[in-house]
């Protein structure tokens, strides 16, 4: 049975040129990364995620982070107004295909700004991060947007972070795992377990008990069996690298 669509996005040849805001630049595989991206689509097929690929926008270099162009919420798809300009033309791509998945289809609008990266979803209350590259009118518009579904939206001040979800994302539970230093955990509204892995915060439910991770975080991938969870581990370092993580790679459409 099929849980759903995963939109994914194929690295271009510029992966390399990516930005990175609060690490140091290093070498990227180009090759390698395509070989982890191949690896990465597998694993969600193999989780039962019919995998659509996004039209290329090769011309940026981020644009594998496809999470980053679009928020889905039930049948809504808001589109985003990422932070960084040159992120921008990344989102048409992203559009056509939540159109062709049915969706119904709204966008974050200047002044506002706003990355998918920064929207974390667990039941009706939607965490989002306040930061470098999403704004309080981005999240303003976001809620409004959200309220039809009833979600509600909390702002979560970060610190030296790229995106909420670079601290914290959720187990199948709700139970958060967070790098407690990286934002204000006062708001949180879940359990809240910190790990000492930096990619042990970033985790995607795929259905069921499954939940994708990164190989880079076994000790946390321990805790996660522990606690009753399956972990799908996948090599992704050359993205992280590019401050990237499992979430980013991929947008998920129950059902559609």
């Amino acid at each position: 049975m099929t849980r759903g669509t995963a939109l994914v996005r194929r690295p271009g040849d510029r992966l390399a040129e990516g930005l990175v805001t609060h690490i140091e630049r290093t070498d990227v595989d180009v090759a390698r990364a395509r070989r982890q991206h191949e690896a990465y689509r597998a694993a969600l097929a193999g989780a039962g995620w019919r995998v659509r690929e996004v039209d290329p926008a090769d011309q940026c270099p981020d644009a594998v982070f496809v999470e980053d162009t679009v928020v889905v919420c039930d049948d809504l798809a808001v589109l985003t107004r990422p932070g960084a300009p040159e992120r921008r033309p990344e989102v048409p791509g992203t559009e056509k295909a939540v159109r062709e998945a049915g969706l119904e289809v709204v966008r974050i609008e200047a002044p506002g700004t706003l990355d998918g990266g920064d929207v974390l979803q667990i039941g009706t209350t939607v965490h989002v991060g306040r930061g470098g590259r999403t704004n309080d009118a981005g999240i303003a518009q976001l809620a409004a947007h959200l309220a039809t579904r009833g979600r509600t939206v909390v702002p979560v001040p970060l610190r030296d972070v790229l995106h909420l979800k670079s601290a914290v994302t959720a187990l199948p539970d709700g139970t958060l795992l967070a790098l407690p230093d990286l934002l204000d955990t006062t708001v949180l509204r879940q359990p809240l377990r910190a790990v000492d892995e930096e990619a042990g915060c970033h985790v995607v439910p795929l259905g069921d008990d499954l939940v994708l991770m990164a190989a880079s975080a076994p000790r946390t991938a321990a805790l996660v069996s522990g606690l009753g969870f399956t972990p799908v581990v996948v090599d992704i370092d050359e993205y992280e690298k590019l401050e990237g993580c499992v979430t980013c790679l991929s947008v998920l459409i129950p059902h559609a």
